[in-house]
């Protein structure tokens, strides 16, 4: 019954009651901005419901034509620059966001006689959206460092900017893919970034261990050095062993994220040990921070604010890559497994991604075995490489128990290979 009362409704009725419900919500919004400070503005809960009135009307009658559009938007355009003068010259405003809106309202008019419902609301939430949160969107230019905008925008020319022109097909004997190699730098820089971007914004609350939690995820080695220095006090050593375990138990999480990404096989293969792993260590990190250590409060602490999205560091990383990919398949044809294993040891010592990475494309299924055992033994190596780094930097009782931790996980990183 009711769809049959609503098909005796006309359409443009219902076109209609739309347009004035959108518009007196712009227009609501506004009347309450002037009501709250007291002033003279363009527009309120009449104006607005007119202004998306005229736009349909000028679009119904146009029947659709661009150039009738055009001219009423015009026209209401020379009204509003009249307002926004007097604005400047009469009461000393110089906001131009009522005037901006009295032109949203007038297209979403024409965009509801054209049948984009859906856009023409959300235009709608967005606006309102955008005009209600006014002294938040202007307080982050307080808490927004300069620096942090211009990584953002490094961060989408890697994405929007570099990655769409990048060819995407093999070039050489080695079959270099440049898209999926650039698509790699894309991923391990993305997964970094979003961490520190969450390790920025919390500025370091949670204490040690949260800190450890999110530096994992953005490099487990970045953060084993920096909570190192910070244990050189010599206070908090089970504190800061039991958070750098944790932070390397995070990384069995981002390494497993980047591969899943890369090579379903592959991903799917290593996804019991390492998900046990990360367990494993985050559940044992957090057992050894909670253990007393003779201290009742955390000393202060360093953020980690080394920026992930240095353009020099991607290509670097790109580099790296390639000669790993490079590398890797020469090692494969002519080493077999004792190369790449010994590849995956050196590796892991110095820089873990590009080698994991290049694991990813070996996609024969032979090979996929091959590749998850260099992946362990390399995710193993780093581990003690860590443990060396916190023994040198710690020193005392925070640099001995990391040794220990980490040691003790890089050999439980090694188990997997027995059944691999």
């Amino acid at each position: 019954m009711l769809t049959q009362l609503l098909s005796l409704v006309p359409t443009e009725l219902t076109h209609l009651l739309l347009v004035l419900f959108l518009s007196f919500l712009i227009g609501l919004e506004r009347e309450e901005l002037k009501q709250r400070e007291g002033r003279r503005l363009f527009g309120g809960v009449r104006t607005f419901p007119l202004v998306g009135l005229l736009g349909y009307t000028v679009a119904l009658l146009g029947d659709g034509q661009m150039l009738p559009m055009i001219l009423g938007l015009a026209v209401l355009g020379a009204f509003l620059l009249l307002s926004y003068w007097h604005k400047l010259t009469v009461l000393g405003g110089t906001g131009i966001t009522t005037e901006v809106s009295g032109l949203l309202v007038y297209l979403v008019g024409a965009l509801v006689h054209q049948h984009h419902v859906w856009f023409a609301c959300a235009l709608v939430v967005v606006s309102l959206m955008l005009l209600e949160l006014k002294v938040a969107l202007e307080g982050l230019t307080e808490r927004i460092e300069p620096a942090e905008i211009a990584a953002f925008t490094k961060f989408l020319m890697l994405t929007a900017v570099i990655l769409p022109l990048v060819p995407n097909r093999d070039f050489g004997p080695f079959q270099i893919n440049p898209f999926k190699t650039w698509l790699v730098v894309v991923a391990v820089s993305g997964m970094s970034y979003a961490s520190y971007v969450i390790m920025r914004v919390t500025k370091g609350r949670g204490g040690i261990f949260a800190t450890a939690i999110l530096g994992g995820l953005y490099s487990s080695t970045v953060t084993t050095v920096v909570l190192s220095r910070q244990a050189a006090c010599g206070e908090h050593c089970r504190k800061y062993a039991g958070s750098i375990l944790s932070a390397s138990g995070m990384m069995y999480l981002r390494v497993l994220g980047l591969v899943w990404l890369f090579n379903r096989e592959l991903g799917h293969l290593l996804a019991p040990a390492f998900l046990s792993l990360a367990a494993l260590a985050v559940l044992g990190g957090w057992g050894f921070y909670h253990l007393r250590d003779g201290q009742k409060t955390e000393g202060p602490r360093t953020p980690i604010t080394q920026n992930p999205l240095e353009l020099g560091s991607a290509f670097f990383f790109a580099a790296l890559f390639l000669v790993m990919l490079v590398v890797t398949r020469v090692v494969a044809s002519h080493l077999g497994r004792g190369g790449i294993y010994s590849l995956g040891v050196v590796m892991g010592v110095a820089d873990v991604d590009p080698f994991i990475m290049g694991m990813t494309r070996l996609t024969d299924s032979s090979l996929i075995p091959v590749a998850a055992s260099g992946i362990l033994i390399a995710t193993a190596s780093n581990n003690l490489a860590k443990g060396l780094y916190a023994q040198f930097l710690a020193r005392g009782s925070a640099g001995k128990w990391s040794l220990l931790l980490l040691s003790a996980l890089g050999l439980l990183g090694l188990l997997p290979l027995i059944w691999i």
